[in-house]
């Protein structure tokens, strides 16, 4: 009986810490939302503000077209949208360091030691994404189209049209990189081991190319074998990843 009391009076104590806890950790989401919000805003004016020299860098890899404006007010609003968009990856960082700073210390040490390298590996491959869309995966996308019926018609492009096509393409590429990610949660929580993983490549194979032709928005079967083949390698980093740390977690305990 004295095991249970124990035991009760204890479960108990936490429900009061947690309930006394709860206020400041709203208070401190709050200001740390507030902080991330703040600096989003912040940088979106600035950009807005130099938006021209942003749209340059949007424009580069389309080289040789005329972009046209179909309605009235067109650039102004894309403009907005690209503000943000270029905001939102300036203040990613801070966003990113922000959550941290938040979870950390509630997380106990080994959480700690598993949550922070595959956070920050995250946050790198997030920028993979990114690097590998904008100098890689769409030059190549475009000309393809400029070039595919270019005695046909001539290459004048919607200037919306242009950039929400390469702000989803962006994002896409970007989502994919997570991959490695998702396979390191999924090998730590015990639900899929690395061998495991490495088991079905060639059902991933198929899977990776059916995603290509959905991501490659040019219909070349080169471009979509460059990002097939890039996937298929961020599987198998992300299984070998797997491996090793089951391994090392497994020595160590």
């Amino acid at each position: 009986m004295n095991w249970k009391f124990q035991s009760l009076k204890k479960i108990t104590n936490q429900t009061i810490n947690i309930k006394m806890n709860l206020p400041g950790h709203i208070e401190e989401f709050s200001q740390r939302s507030i902080f991330c919000f703040s600096n989003l805003l912040l940088a979106a004016i600035l950009c807005f503000i130099e938006v021209k020299e942003i749209v340059k860098i949007f424009q580069a890899p389309a080289t040789g077209i005329k972009f046209l404006q179909f309605a009235p007010g067109e650039y102004f609003f894309v403009s907005l949208k690209i503000a943000t968009f270029a905001g939102i990856l300036l203040v990613s960082p801070i966003i990113f360091i922000q959550i941290f700073l938040y979870l950390i210390p509630g997380l106990t040490k080994y959480e700690k030691n598993i949550v922070i390298p595959i956070s920050f590996g995250s946050y790198i491959l997030f920028l993979g994404g990114l690097s590998f869309s904008y100098f890689l995966l769409i030059p190549i996308s475009l000309n393809f189209f400029i070039a595919y019926g270019s005695e046909v018609v001539e290459p004048f492009w919607s200037f919306e049209q242009y950039f929400d096509f390469i702000i989803i393409l962006i994002f896409l590429n970007s989502l994919t990189f997570q991959v490695p990610s998702a396979q390191i949660i999924l090998g730590l929580l015990g639900i899929v081991s690395g061998k495991k993983m490495l088991s079905y490549w060639k059902y991933i194979v198929i899977v990776c190319t059916f995603i290509a032709a959905i991501i490659t928005p040019s219909t070349d079967p080169i471009t979509q074998l460059l990002v097939a083949l890039t996937l298929l390698m961020l599987y198998l980093i992300g299984s070998g990843c797997v491996i090793i740390l089951t391994n090392v977690d497994m020595k160590t305990s």
